[in-house]
């Protein structure tokens, strides 16, 4: 049986709580919104089975990392830097790096920024997103009109606090189960709300937890966003305008590593909403990610494939893995 140890690590200015399992080639993953190293328990076994040291830090801002008060310590540097600074802890010159949802900007950031430490990078939900022309809020407000945007809606400091830490477990309970692919298929989901909704208004709760959410697991994200809140990982989505100043170097930049993209093929940021024309990152990103070796999507997942269908995604990312060896 694999052995997972948990560690807290000085990096980066900061400290940083890991979930560590095997040896051999260094393996990092990082985790999205709002999860935790958790949500990588089943692919810690996997990969350490398979002859790698795989390592799934909880983010800066989350669970038992430290959670820097000013919001201007979540900038894509702030969190390269960590990535990087994980590299150097374990004294290797280079690593894969896998993210999902926000730990796939985050990974796909590492591979622009230092792809000279990184031997591959996997995406998970979260495609490869070029720097666009304009700031992201200034683009998404545009297109919005009257609508709500989640995303517009995270950016003012404690309103989503005040909603999301209200009841904890019943928020986790319907991000998780709304975003999955356990929701049924015919729902309709209303993207034309207006802008006084607030996020978790559209959310579905579930009368039971799906097979692939056990209540032991689930308690394990309540005890840490109720102890910590949601503040940390709210803050990543404050500095996307931020960022985009930061990352003006990289204008047009391309992922020249190996790279591989993994999605539910019922996840919503993968597909789109149902009638629509899907995601136009997906079909755009072999002219900004020229070493892309897959894109694989997994039967039945929604947003959170590493956890709906963990054989499935062990299986994309080994074989991925086995090609850079």
């Amino acid at each position: 049986m694999v052995q997972v140890q948990e560690k807290q690590l000085g990096v980066n200015g900061i400290r940083l709580h890991v979930l560590e399992a095997g040896e051999g080639p260094l393996v990092l993953l990082l985790h999205g919104w709002p999860e935790l190293a958790h949500s990588w328990r089943h692919q810690l076994a996997a990969l350490a089975e398979a002859g790698y040291r795989a390592v799934a830090p909880d983010m800066r801002g989350y669970g038992k990392s430290d959670a820097p008060e000013a919001s201007d310590a979540y900038t894509m540097l702030h969190l390269v830097g960590d990535v990087v600074g994980l590299v150097d802890h374990y004294r290797e010159d280079k690593a894969v790096v896998v993210g999902h949802d926000w730990g796939s900007f985050v990974a796909w950031g590492a591979a622009t920024i230092r792809p000279q430490r990184f031997r591959g990078v996997c995406g998970m939900s979260v495609p490869y997103v070029p720097r666009m022309p304009v700031k992201p809020t200034v683009m998404m407000k545009a297109m919005a009109g009257e609508r709500f945007v989640y995303i517009l809606y995270f950016q003012e400091p404690g309103r989503a606090e005040a909603e999301l830490e209200a009841d904890v477990r019943t928020t986790l309970r319907k991000i998780y189960y709304t975003a999955s692919g356990s929701l049924p298929a015919d729902h309709v989901f209303n993207v034309n709300l207006p802008k006084t909704s607030r996020f978790l208004d559209p959310m579905v709760d579930p009368e039971k937890l799906p097979a692939w959410l056990p209540e032991a697991d689930l308690d394990v994200y309540v005890e840490a966003f109720q102890r910590t809140g949601f503040r940390g990982g709210l803050n990543y989505y404050r500095n996307l305008d931020r960022n985009w100043e930061l990352m003006a170097a990289w204008q047009g930049a391309k992922v020249e590593i190996p790279a591989l993209f993994v999605g539910g093929a019922r996840d919503l940021v993968v597909t789109g909403p149902p009638g629509g024309p899907g995601n136009p990152l997906l079909a755009a990103m072999p002219a900004f990610v020229p070493d892309l070796r897959g894109q694989v999507l997994v039967p039945g997942a929604g947003h959170w494939n590493q956890q709906e269908n963990p054989e499935a995604t062990n299986r994309a990312l080994l074989d991925f893995l086995a090609g850079l060896r």
